[in-house]
C-alpha cells in the first residue's frame, strides 16, 4: 500500500452559522525519494468548524483513487477522538445516538467519512493547533481563505445538524 500523510483543517467565521471552509494537503513521497502534494479547499456559506474539519478529512480521502495507508493529521478533536476513543463504534451500535442517547451531530458526513475510509488503512493523530505545526498552519490558512472567499457553496445540511 502507498504510504499517504493527509493533514486537515477546517474553519468557521461566526460558528455556528457562518461561513466556513476546509484545506487539506496530501502528501506522498515515490519510489523515487520524490515528494509529491496536492491542496484541497473548499468554502461554504453557512456551516459550522466541525463540518468544515470533517469535509477536510472527507476531501482528502476522496481525492485518492487506489487504496493507501494513510496517517491524517488534525487538530480536531471531534475527529481524532470519533476514531481513537472508539466514539465512532458506540454511535454505530446506538444508530447515530451518543452516550447521551442524543442524535449525534453530522451524520451524513460521517457515514461520507466511513465510507471514503473503506478501501483504506487509516490512522488517525491529533495535532495542537495555532502552535507552530507548519502543515496544520498551511491547512489553517486554506481554510479561513476559503471561508473568506467568494464563490461559497451552499451546505446543504448546514447548521444544527
Amino acid at each position: 500500500m502507498t504510504d499517504i500523510k493527509l493533514y486537515s483543517d477546517g474553519a468557521a467565521r461566526g460558528n455556528p452559522e457562518g461561513p466556513g471552509g476546509y484545506g487539506t494537503i496530501l502528501q506522498y513521497v515515490d519510489p523515487q525519494g520524490v515528494m509529491h502534494e496536492r491542496e484541497y479547499s473548499r468554502g461554504y456559506k453557512k456551516t459550522t468548524n466541525n463540518r468544515m474539519e470533517l469535509m477536510g478529512v472527507i476531501t482528502g480521502l476522496e481525492a485518492l483513487t487506489k487504496p493507501c495507508h494513510v496517517e491524517v493529521f488534525t487538530d480536531s478533536k471531534y475527529v481524532s477522538d470519533a476514531f481513537n476513543k472508539n466514539w465512532i463504534e458506540g454511535w454505530l451500535s446506538k444508530n447515530w445516538k451518543n452516550s447521551q442517547n442524543k442524535p449525534v451531530k453530522n451524520p451524513d458526513l460521517w457515514k461520507r467519512l466511513l465510507e471514503a475510509m473503506k478501501p483504506h488503512d487509516v490512522v488517525f493523530n491529533w495535532v495542537k493547533g495555532h502552535n507552530g505545526h507548519e502543515l496544520n498552519e498551511r491547512c489553517d490558512k486554506l481554510a479561513t481563505s476559503a471561508a473568506d472567499g467568494s464563490d461559497l457553496l451552499d451546505d446543504e445540511l448546514g447548521c444544527g445538524v
